[in-house]
């Protein structure tokens, strides 16, 4: 009877501290280590529009950033969200322009968001795993965009 009593607290506990709606465990380690997602693209036919994938291969390309992750909106509009390896740091205002100036010069029509914010790069992450999980329409991924694009400009 005292084993019943104590094993019945227990069971409750492990049941409610396990969280079954959590889709992917990125967004949970996001910010600790490197996730490497692929560009989320947001268009309507990603294989003709797809710019994401070379953007995500540009911006990888660069020495002080650790991880990246990048949306393609529909109007053209491109969010890069990124994190500058550690000894990096002083200088995070000079990597965010050189990357701004060498995105806009290579791909001009595009508007581009960059973001070094942990905040804007761990909403990005989640943005792709509701994708993933088809918890999110395609309308309502883009008025997600939408509203972090807007958080990462309120914050400069």
């Amino acid at each position: 009877m005292k084993k019943l009593v104590f094993a019945v607290p227990l069971l409750f506990l492990f049941c409610a501290c396990s969280n079954l709606d959590e889709p992917h465990d990125d967004s949970r380690v996001a910010l600790i280590k490197k996730t490497d997602p692929p560009p989320i693209e947001l268009v309507d036919h990603p294989e003709t529009d797809s710019v994401g994938h070379a953007i995500k291969k540009d911006v990888d390309k660069m020495e002080e950033l650790y991880d990246t992750a990048v949306i393609q909106g529909m109007d053209k509009d491109v969010l890069v969200a990124y994190k500058v390896k550690h000894l990096q740091r002083f200088h995070m205002k000079k990597i965010e322009k050189q990357m701004k100036e060498k995105l806009e010069k290579k791909y001009p029509d595009m508007d581009f968001t960059v973001s070094s914010d942990y905040k804007i790069f761990l909403e990005t992450i989640r943005l792709k795993e509701r994708i993933e999980s088809k918890h999110i329409s395609n309308k309502e991924a883009e008025k997600r965009f939408k509203e972090i694009v807007e958080l990462q400009q309120e914050l400069t």
